[in-house]
Order: C-alpha cells, then structure tokens, then sequence
C-alpha cells in the first residue's frame, strides 16, 4: 500500500464524518503538499475495490467516503446531512426473505434532521 492510501485510509478509519475527495484531498495536502488530486481519487477507488473502505453515493450529491465497519446510514432529505446509525443487522431477514444469501446491504434512510424541521 503507497504512503498515500495509508494515510487516507487512516483519515477515514478516524474520521466521524462522511469526507469527499475534495475534503480528503485538502486534508491530505495539509501534511503532503505535494499531492495532486488524481492520486487522492486513484487511491480511494483502489481502497474501495480492495474493500477497505466503503463509497456512499447519492444522488445530487458528490460521493463521500466510510470506515467499511457495518453500520447504516441518515440522510436528511433537504440539506443532505449524513449521520451513522445502528440498527440490528438485517442480513439473516433479508436473506430468508430472498431464500439465497447476499453479499452486503447498504440502508440509507431519508427523513428531515432536527435542524431542518425547525425550519
């Protein structure tokens, strides 16, 4: 593993929030000036195929990055604002359900965060 992904796949296994390409990058250029962008996207898309970190794509949104740690996902339907949450592991469910078994899920439930129904 380059010195890049070491360090952007600690960033991410660190982090609490959902980062970008663009957050990582300039959080990577922080301490490695020398980083150019297309090393940092070259790099997260070698960590997600390897399985060591997780994209969340939504649409009208640019794709943000995870620890690949099982947990699910709040998305707030009007600004967008993505939190971690816990639910019971759905994969023995959805697996009698479907009568085969599945590789993974991903759950991401849309409602209206506190601050936007104050709104």
């Amino acid at each position: 593993m380059t010195k890049y992904a070491e360090q952007i796949l600690r960033r991410i296994s660190e982090s609490e929030s959902h980062m970008t390409a663009e957050q990582i990058f300039l959080e990577l250029k922080k301490t490695e000036p020398k980083v150019v962008q297309a090393t940092v996207y070259n790099n997260l898309n070698a960590l997600c195929q390897k399985g060591l970190i997780r994209k969340l794509s939504m649409e009208g949104s640019p794709d943000r990055y995870d620890k690949i740690q099982k947990h699910d996902h709040l998305v707030c339907q009007r600004c967008g604002a993505l939190s971690d949450i816990n639910f019971q592991d759905l994969t023995q469910d959805l697996e009698s359900q479907l009568g085969e078994g599945i590789l993974s899920y991903d759950l991401k439930v849309f409602y209206l965060c506190p601050a936007c129904r104050k709104k």
